[in-house]
């Protein structure tokens, strides 16, 4: 499935770079959970209605994201860069 079907279907979008970059700019709706913390929070991964779009500022961050979530069973996407993602958003979103 493309990432822009998943947004229009309303993915949530995760951001997993650092709070100080997340405030400098992000999607709108985005939750910020920087990398560091995504082991800690795999709960509250699993608590959110899937499917998942991850991004940060290149795609590493959130590729890394993916791949530890996926092997918990959690049904997520590398969305790449949030710049990506955000011209993926509705502009009424």
């Amino acid at each position: 499935m493309s990432l822009q079907k998943l947004i229009n279907e309303g993915a949530k979008i995760i951001d997993v770079r650092s709070p100080m970059e997340f405030a400098g700019g992000s999607v709108p709706g985005a939750i910020n959970i920087p990398l560091n913390e995504v082991p800690a929070r795999v709960d509250e991964f699993k608590a959110m209605e899937g499917p998942l779009v991850l991004c940060c500022m290149s795609g590493n961050r959130s590729g890394q994201a993916c791949a530890f979530l996926g092997a918990q069973g959690i049904e997520v996407y590398n969305g790449g860069s949030w710049y990506d993602v955000n011209a993926l958003v509705p502009q009424n979103a």
